[in-house]
């Protein structure tokens, strides 16, 4: 059984919105990951059996390896067709915000979502979520958003009607959002959950390979390339790896070929923190993702350093400047964390 982690007002105040509604949109965040694909197709395919209809719209593109997923084909990206997406979202009865926790995370479909006249509600599962959605469905301490809307489903009353490919989705995104459940994962409900989604009939180890199994020789080259490059800070407990613009165009690379690059440090005794720094190639500025084990806080590194935020162990942000200026961040943000990073050295 699962606790009732959503509030009884929230489920029957959106039940009671489906019941009247047609049109649903269904949104993401920019470069969505794996938990914004699961969570977004695996609420598609649930309202394609209450006879809705829905569409999903994402900011840009998204991984290769994400496009075996039932239903990415529907997907419509924003900056391709932006257009007909404003269309939908301006005709939507229901707009369903997933994976994120402001408006600045859909970038430029912010503003086309804020004055939609449909209703709002948000799903997600990061902390300090803004005020832009009637029904807001926030709970930080579940492992992703993907969780989320099975929970959701169940309490209004559906599980039956999560279909295989609904189950393959949902299952994704929480995979994914926990590194192949190796971290954010150690709530036994979780695996109550999997089986349930076992139970429509994934194959859980299939998906795995679908997702982790399937890069380019190109990945594996960068990958290596990337790691013979790292910096270790064994005072610190802490490791950096790096990509700049020209080392991505050096390795062919496409969106998704970095994926999980920043969990691999980790792998390292005694490193507890890992840092990866990657230029973009769209806005001049610097993509970071922090990782960590055990009890360091690496979303307060985030937001104090990097304006960002994310979870205990998982987190992100943004910083405008070079590589190396990024990295003298990091540097000074370590010396501060140093008491944290080394407390169990």
């Amino acid at each position: 059984m699962l606790t009732k982690v959503i509030e009884q007002s929230n489920v029957e105040h959106f039940a009671k919105w489906l019941g009247h509604a047609e049109k649903i949109v269904i949104v993401s965040h920019v470069a969505p990951d794996g938990d914004a694909i699961g969570s977004s197709l695996g609420l598609w395919h649930f309202l394609n059996t209450q006879e809705k209809t829905a569409n999903v719209i994402v900011p840009n593109a998204f991984p290769d390896f994400l496009k075996w997923m039932p239903g990415s084909k529907d997907i419509l990206q924003y900056d391709r067709y932006k257009e007909f997406a404003d269309k939908l979202i301006n005709e939507a009865d229901i707009i369903c915000c997933l994976d994120f926790n402001a408006l600045s995370r859909i970038d430029a479909m912010a503003d086309a979502i804020k004055n939609s006249p449909a209703r709002k509600i948000l799903i997600d599962h990061h902390l300090y979520p803004e005020d832009f959605c009637r029904i807001t469905i926030s709970h930080p301490q579940i492992s992703s958003t993907s969780e989320l809307v099975f929970r959701l489903i169940c309490r209004m009353g559906n599980f039956s009607d999560i279909t295989k490919e609904c189950a393959e989705c949902i299952y994704t995104g929480m995979m994914t959002d926990t590194g192949g459940f190796t971290y954010n994962s150690n709530n036994r409900e979780i695996y109550f959950i999997i089986s349930e989604l076992l139970s429509k009939g994934i194959d859980k180890d299939a998906i795995y390979r679908k997702v982790f199994n399937t890069y380019s020789e190109s990945r594996l080259r960068l990958m290596g390339h990337v790691l013979s490059e790292m910096t270790v800070y064994h005072d610190y407990c802490a490791a950096l790896i790096t990509l700049t613009g020209k080392e991505q165009k050096s390795f062919n690379y496409i969106r998704g070929d970095s994926e999980g690059f920043v969990n691999i440090p980790l792998s390292i005794k005694n490193v507890v923190f890992s840092c990866f720094l990657r230029e973009d190639t769209e806005k001049p500025m610097i993509k970071v993702s922090l990782r960590s084990v055990g009890t360091f806080p690496c979303n307060k590194l985030a937001a104090e350093f990097f304006n960002g935020g994310g979870h205990l162990n998982a987190s992100g942000g943004e910083f405008y400047g070079t590589i190396e200026e990024a990295k003298a961040v990091l540097e000074k943000a370590l010396e501060k964390y140093k008491p944290l990073l080394t407390a169990k050295k």
